[in-house]
């Protein structure tokens, strides 16, 4: 799986897919086989099946109390809470992360986050999708009278790239 890397520049705002170099604080989402010493958060996913697959990289920013109703994707994939904090509750239980933290969202559980009420929250995530959610919205709701509710937060896709397995 030699190239499955995003690099998030954590300064610019920006990603990239493959081997790039950043000067300053860069975070790097790696599909490796082993996990390269040092990892902050490491996770066994398993790719089998029919699908082909991508990496899309995106960013998503609440306000001051925005909530991520109860929800799934359809894949998995690795959160780092960039500022804020962000209260985050599945399968029964429920943490509270704040900057600098990473959490791994398997992608059918349901999901119910919930910003800080005193400052801006955003968090930067690589997912591993089915090739077919290309250029789609993942988030689907539990409740669908949560469809329509207004929807304060806001993600910003930085790319999407088909993965070699």
């Amino acid at each position: 799986m030699p190239g499955n890397r995003v690099v998030y520049d954590v300064g610019r705002g920006e990603a990239w897919f493959g081997a790039v170099g950043v000067e300053e604080h860069a975070l790097v989402w790696e599909l490796a086989e082993y996990p390269p010493d040092g990892s902050l958060l490491a996770v066994d996913v398993d790719l089998a099946g029919e699908h082909e697959w991508l990496m899309r990289c995106d960013r998503v920013d609440f306000p001051p109390g925005g909530i991520a109703h109860r929800h799934t994707h359809p894949g998995p994939g690795i959160r780092y809470l960039l500022f804020g904090s962000l209260r985050v509750e599945t399968g029964g239980e429920e943490h509270e992360y704040g900057p600098g933290q990473a959490w791994f969202e398997r992608g059918p559980d349901h999901v119910l986050a919930t910003a800080s009420d005193r400052e801006d929250t955003a968090f930067v995530r690589v997912l591993l999708l089915p090739a077919e959610w290309a250029g789609r919205r993942t988030i689907r709701y539990v409740e669908p009278a949560d469809e329509e509710k207004p929807k304060l937060q806001r993600a910003t896709v930085f790319l999407e790239q088909p993965i070699r397995l």
